[in-house]
């Protein structure tokens, strides 16, 4: 186990990562960064369901140009991507991002890296320092056995912690990733245990909604649980909401969270009698803009219903063109099935005045 408050306090726009704050939700824009619309839109919509801090794809300069465009319409910190050209990374800064991404192996020389190194001290903007395993040096490949491993990526990592460190400048954050789980599990045990910055944790190239969540929630679950971890990203192959969700409900699943209506459903059997997986799904986005922090359950069977439901702080249980309403495993009112989801809401948006 280890602790995460020890952490270095690392200041990225008005937020801070690291010490005592909470672990924040990052995610990534997949619009072209040029586009500022789009970007600014996406962004937007990224910040109403729960994302703290953003990340854009800066590959040419009109990209890095946009960036002080897109600052003055969105409200969380601002990331750019940069990849191999420097000029690039100085741009950024330039126009206002409030941190850059960076592999300092693909930047080129070190005098190319200490330029971008300079312009982020001169604007107080952090680094955070990036390696994937697929961008494994080939010498450290060699020095493992011939394959990428966990100890070749910590030490490529810390090898440009440690570089910047030279060139006078201490403000960042450090991200390993892989897409093999247990690597990057045990990458970030080593590397928690050897350093005091902190940590962007998640799982790279994790895959598609089901494949990537499962990855995801293993990998981060394991490392978060353990204390590893400041700020994470749910790398999904979809739409980039999608990562907030899951994001929010590993935290909340791992007691780091608080806040929101938390759904739990049973798993349909032959005593179904409703369409159980619709209502549950319309439940999960109803609640979405509902501010309780409370349980509530899905149930398909009135016989086992209340029972089952008895946790949750209240529960609806459908049965054959009825449904009931259940607070704590009490049945306190029965409606027909087509008013089951609207008297559920009516519940909801009243609780506080009927548990004041």
């Amino acid at each position: 186990m280890f602790d995460r408050t020890k952490a270095k306090v690392i200041r990225i726009g008005d937020r801070c990562i690291g010490g005592d704050y909470p672990i924040a939700i990052q995610s990534m824009c997949n619009t072209k960064t040029e586009d500022v619309k789009a970007t600014v839109a996406q962004i937007l919509a990224l910040e109403a369901a729960g994302c703290e801090i953003i990340r854009v794809a800066v590959p040419t300069m009109e990209a890095a140009e946009a960036i002080t465009e897109i600052k003055k319409q969105i409200h969380i910190p601002l990331v750019a991507d940069i990849h191999f050209d420097y000029r690039l990374a100085i741009a950024a800064i330039e126009h206002g991002v409030d941190k850059i991404r960076i592999n300092p192996g693909n930047i080129g020389s070190v005098d190319r890296v200490k330029a971008v190194v300079d312009k982020a001290k001169a604007y107080h903007v952090p680094i955070r320092v990036g390696v994937n395993s697929g961008s494994l040096e080939k010498d450290l490949i060699a020095k493992y056995g011939g394959h990428v491993t966990a100890e070749g990526i910590v030490e490529s990592a810390l090898d440009k912690v440690h570089l910047i460190e030279d060139l006078g400048y201490d403000q960042m954050v450090i991200s390993i990733k892989s897409s093999d789980v247990m690597m990057c599990v045990k990458a970030h045990e080593l590397i928690a245990a050897k350093t005091d910055y902190p940590l962007h944790v998640g799982i790279t190239e994790s895959g598609t909604l089901i494949s990537g969540n499962i990855k995801s929630a293993v990998g981060l679950g394991i490392m978060l649980n353990e204390g590893v971890g400041h700020t994470i990203r749910v790398s999904l192959t979809g739409d980039p909401l999608e990562e907030i969700k899951s994001a929010k409900l590993i935290l909340k699943t791992l007691g780091l969270r608080k806040g929101g209506i938390e759904v739990v459903s049973c798993p349909t059997c032959g005593r179904t009698r409703i369409d159980l997986i619709g209502l549950a799904n319309k439940v999960e986005t109803m609640v979405q803009d509902i501010p309780l922090d409370i349980k509530v359950a899905v149930m398909g069977c009135v016989v086992n219903g209340p029972g089952e439901a008895k946790e949750a702080d209240i529960g609806i249980a459908g049965g054959k063109g009825e449904g009931l309403l259940i607070r704590k495993g009490e049945v306190v009112k029965k409606v027909p099935e087509s008013e089951l989801l609207d008297a559920l809401r009516e519940e909801l948006l009243h609780w506080n005045e009927i548990h004041a």
